[in-house]
């Protein structure tokens, strides 16, 4: 196999904390006019993100849109980032056929393999958070987690641990899962995003989409951490774990 350091050419990202008083554009690239496929029930608005105060909101809201009904909020990082730690604090929205996501991503449009990482809170219920991955595009690892008191009800902390040989998941500082399988684990450096987003096909894995007013996720703080560097926050579960 490739080695650690050939495995994560290109991740040119550094570690970070992001407390969101603002929005800074030269870090984060908002998506706006377009959506991810015929899943997708909404288009990504600029409307729907709004950064101050140390809260990102990401709406949801009806508004027509790019051939779409609803409009929706997303950001990812300008930055690709490889093995380390990534943490969000975030409190989910509500609503059946609604997803709230903290994942990293890579695929075709960057000229990669689809590999990804993931943290999704599907509305139908929010008393558990989803975890995947995907290596060149084949998934199929999901794993759900309950969440006490439930992800849409107050802010919780998810984490995951990236290495080259395996990935721990965890939320609100407990370890849930850990995957040790070498080809279960992505080895593309990748972008991290924060979204939220809306399906009315996806029925069987969101639920049945039904629109009862605009909604919106919101995070309080996200944070990637290089392997082999200390914590940078006294929540981060880097500093547990030392």
């Amino acid at each position: 196999g490739l080695s650690a350091a050939s495995a994560q050419q290109g991740a040119t990202g550094k570690s970070f904390v992001e407390e969101f008083d603002r929005l800074d554009t030269s870090f984060w690239y908002v998506s706006d006019g377009w959506n991810n496929g015929a899943h997708q029930n909404c288009t990504w608005s600029k409307e729907q993100v709004r950064a101050e105060g140390g809260r990102l909101t990401l709406g949801f809201e009806a508004a027509k849109a790019g051939g779409r009904d609803y409009a929706c909020g997303e950001i990812q990082t300008r930055a690709r980032f490889g093995y380390g730690t990534y943490e969000v604090r975030m409190r989910a929205g509500t609503g059946s056929g609604l997803n709230s996501a903290f994942f990293t991503y890579i695929g075709p449009t960057d000229k990669k393999p689809h590999d990804e990482i993931d943290f999704e809170v599907l509305g139908k219920n929010t008393d558990r958070v989803q975890l995947n991955q995907y290596i060149s595009g084949k998934g199929g690892n999901e794993k759900l987690v309950p969440v006490a008191g439930g992800a849409d009800a107050g802010f919780n902390d998810y984490a995951f641990i990236w290495e080259e040989d395996r990935i721990r998941y965890f939320v609100n500082g407990e370890p849930v899962h850990e995957v040790t399988d070498r080809t279960k684990i992505p080895s593309n450096a990748q972008k991290i995003f924060l979204s939220f987003w809306g399906s009315d096909t996806f029925k069987d894995w969101m639920g049945s989409f039904s629109y009862s007013g605009p909604t919106a996720m919101e995070v309080e703080r996200i944070a990637f951490t290089a392997q082999g560097e200390d914590c940078q926050f006294p929540q981060s579960v880097l500093c547990a774990l030392d």
